[in-house]
């Protein structure tokens, strides 16, 4: 089964974590840095009956808006035998196939041209979407989407259809007009990370669940990191730092400590560490009769707290943010552990989406504003 649920909310598809398709279009506009966000873009987010479903339709949208007004151009290598003299010659293949008594050379040479890789990369996304996409229950409107692709992919005929691995998406260098590309190319690599995995037999199987937990835990991610860089403007936001354990006597073993945020007030300089958890087992069955903490969750966030002290008062009086998804499903608590306060929270993502902004707008007002 596809990341989205068979069943229908009040005409709304949700993924299987409970996550309106139309919230999670949201939050991949965030994690693309696509903000602020603008609803004129797709109609079609709405009725996106799965994931790949909306993200077939926003590429196909925008490759044929592309079309309209002229695929985008590249500077492409090219090779070949020619009369007369273009960029460089290669002699020894030259002269391997005598191409000198036929009055031509092997050259290599760039030209301008539309068979360029960010174009490849649309058109061969395309066909794996035709072969392999999951667009939801209702056949018809699937093969429709389908037909729409494999048109498409016939409209960009002359673009080749090459091998892709996601160090080719992500090597593409874009110019400052091309935004779209931008955001075709970050929906080519989430799809390609999507359409990767194979549930045919074979040693390298992944469980469709799994794919769909490992792709929304990178949306999730990366979502929360980019909606406070955009809105908290009194912070510096940094995601992905990586905290020294300062171990007196070191291993190469020590696994890296890499929080997900970092958050510190750019004028009193106070530290929130904030980690997203994409999983509904903030609460776990404990050995007594009440729910607890997962272990590893808390365990981890003290380990950054704690190995940071001796940096700064800031540092020794730093916040601690674990924070998790949830369905309609609300936890609000703090401990005290030493210095340090560690919160607990849940963001309810299956409610509208102006709610979702509202709340964890309100969970910067947990952060620490006055000096320690």
């Amino acid at each position: 089964m596809n990341a989205v649920t068979q069943q229908r909310q009040e005409d709304v598809f949700t993924t299987v974590y409970g996550i309106p398709i139309r919230n999670l279009w949201h939050m991949l506009l965030y994690a693309w840095n696509e903000v602020p966000i603008s609803d004129s873009h797709f109609a079609a987010v709405e009725s996106s009956p799965s994931l790949d479903a909306l993200l077939a339709l926003i590429l196909a949208h925008l490759m044929q808006q592309r079309l309209r007004i002229g695929l985008g151009r590249s500077y492409v290598d090219n090779a070949q035998f020619i009369r007369g003299i273009r960029g460089r010659i290669d002699f020894n293949e030259s002269l391997k196939k005598l191409s000198f008594q036929k009055s031509q050379a092997f050259c290599r040479f760039q030209h301008y041209d539309t068979n360029a890789p960010k174009n490849q990369i649309v058109r061969s996304i395309l066909v794996r979407l035709v072969q392999s996409g999951e667009f939801g229950p209702d056949r018809s409107k699937a093969e429709e989407l389908r037909h729409t692709l494999r048109r498409l992919v016939r409209d960009l005929e002359g673009i080749d259809i090459i091998e892709l691995n996601l160090g080719v998406i992500r090597r593409q260098q874009l110019g400052r007009n091309d935004r779209d590309y931008r955001l075709m190319l970050a929906i080519c690599e989430l799809l390609l990370q999507r359409l990767m995995p194979s549930e045919s037999a074979g040693d390298s199987a992944l469980p469709m669940l799994d794919r769909d937990a490992l792709t929304l835990y990178r949306v999730y991610e990366r979502f929360v990191a980019n909606f406070y860089k955009f809105h908290l403007k009194d912070w510096n936001v940094a995601s992905q730092v990586r905290f020294d354990w300062h171990a007196t006597q070191t291993s190469k073993h020590l696994p890296a400590m890499l929080p997900d945020l970092v958050l510190r007030h750019k004028k009193e300089g106070q530290i929130v560490v904030l980690d997203t958890k994409f999983t509904a087992a903030c609460l776990i069955t404990g050995r007594g009769p009440d729910p607890v903490f997962s272990s590893s969750h808390l365990y981890q966030m003290y380990a950054y707290l704690r190995s940071q002290e001796h940096l700064s008062d800031h540092h020794r009086h730093a916040t601690g943010i674990l924070l998790y998804p949830a369905a309609r499903y609300s936890l609000c608590e703090n401990v005290q552990l030493q210095e340090h306060e560690v919160c607990f929270r849940t963001i309810d993502l299956t409610q509208a989406w102006m709610n979702v902004e509202a709340d964890l707008l309100s969970l910067a007002i947990i952060f620490p504003k006055q000096a320690p």
